[in-house]
């Protein structure tokens, strides 16, 4: 039987999300151990694999759970690299709890399961409460986001507490935002987008007073007036934020999520320049375009934003479109037939369009999908190879043969339009 070098250490505490989770009846799959009086020679000597970079951080080598010196943190420069660290073996498991962002995280237990809690985490848990554990909480400001995150998780029965708002509008004020860099910004905002209720993210940033700072271009959706008839809801912010609620709910992928929240960025600037919204589609995809560079967004969730953004009217009018519109929706501008998993995104995205519109709208069925799918379905079914055979056969070649193929899918497009109305 091998023997658990954990055993060896005198203080050992399990920290961070495992106690929150326990405490909101929640199973955690990442276990962390703070390790308190021992130095690196030691953990390496108990048979600890080393793996962390800034500070010393050590795998367990069986259950490759990740046990932690000891460990305070100074600020030295801006952003969340300016800190130097204090791992030695003085630094006590409260030095360590203190330097932690919300006091929800900054509880430990000892192999006993007591709680060690110095900044009433658990009364936080209780009272549903997110607050920062001290003022250190300014010291880094990929904070921000992650409080924000954690209220996009927990849900809209939490409250962020006002001294940590205060504390986030003193950070704002001092320029500390500005050291965040795009990978972090991104790397938060797509774990929120995959939250239960991503669009929290978006309306605790607003709430404390920094979505304009992070992403102007969802803060300018505020108090942009949409059609009544249309969007009883209310402005473009209010509907971005239902349609990303409805992503959520309907269980869609981060890129479909990503295309739910981007599908209106050309609204704001439309309305700003026009005064009115006509034509928001195709302005919103150089804004998307930007906006993707700006926090290094991946290029498949880029593209189909972008895609959602030019197209989603398009969608909700397909039944009205021409067998020929329609073609050069679904084939060449979707490029369906070589990318239906995208199609499938944009047709999920443009759903939660039409549905984030109120609760008059959440459950009517749109039936621009269904139709868009049976479509597809029926021009996958064409044989392209023979039509192109059989236009090589009559002699025809080079463009001749793209024209030939396009004209059969057309075809094909208009009987498939007329077995559905006879059928519906």
């Amino acid at each position: 039987m091998n023997h658990d070098p954990s055993q060896s250490l005198s203080q050992v505490y399990l920290v961070g999300g495992a106690v929150r989770d326990r405490f909101l009846g929640k199973e955690s799959k990442d276990l962390d151990y703070v390790v308190v009086g021992e130095n690196v020679a030691t953990m390496k000597k108990l048979g600890f694999m080393p793996v962390g970079k800034d500070f010393p951080v050590f795998l367990h080598p069986t259950t490759k759970h990740e046990y932690a010196l000891a460990r305070t943190e100074r600020k030295t420069g801006a952003g969340y690299t300016g800190f130097s660290v204090d791992a030695s073996e003085t630094v006590s498991l409260e030095d360590d709890l203190a330097r932690r962002d919300l006091t929800i995280n900054a509880m430990a237990m000892d192999k006993q399961n007591k709680l060690i809690d110095p900044f009433n985490g658990k009364q936080d848990i209780d009272n549903k409460i997110l607050k920062h554990t001290t003022e250190a909480f300014s010291e880094d400001p990929v904070r921000v986001l992650r409080i924000a995150r954690f209220y996009a998780r927990f849900g809209s029965d939490w409250t962020i507490h006002a001294s940590t708002k205060a504390l986030v509008k003193e950070m704002k004020a001092s320029g500390e935002l500005t050291a965040l860099v795009p990978e972090r910004v991104w790397k938060e905002t797509e774990k929120a987008l995959m939250e239960q209720t991503p669009q929290l993210y978006f309306e605790a940033l607003d709430d404390m007073g920094v979505l304009s700072d992070l992403f102007p271009e969802i803060a300018e959706m505020k108090d942009v007036p949409q059609s009544p008839k249309h969007h009883p809801e209310g402005d473009v912010f209010k509907h971005t934020m239902l349609v990303v609620k409805r992503a959520a709910d309907l269980g869609a992928d981060v890129a479909t999520r990503f295309a739910a929240l981007t599908h209106d960025f050309g609204k704001a600037p439309n309305f700003a320049k026009h005064g009115n919204l006509y034509g928001h589609e195709s302005a919103g995809v150089p804004i998307i375009e930007a906006f993707c560079e700006r926090l290094r967004i991946p290029n498949k969730l880029k593209e189909l934003g972008k895609l959602t953004s030019e197209h989603h009217l398009k969608c909700h009018r397909l039944r009205e479109m021409t067998p020929k519109k329609v073609h050069q929706l679904i084939v060449t501008d979707l490029n369906a037939l070589k990318q239906p998993e995208r199609f499938e995104q944009f047709l999920l995205a443009c759903q939660c369009d039409a549905q984030g519109r109120g609760p008059l709208f959440v459950d009517k069925p749109y039936a621009s999908k269904q139709y868009a799918e049976y479509l597809l379905t029926g021009l996958q079914a064409l044989d392209a190879k023979k039509v192109i055979q059989d236009a090589i056969s009559s002699g025809k070649s080079g463009m001749q043969l793209g024209d030939t193929l396009r004209i059969a899918q057309i075809d094909c497009v208009k009987k498939l339009m007329g077995n559905w109305n006879r059928t519906k």
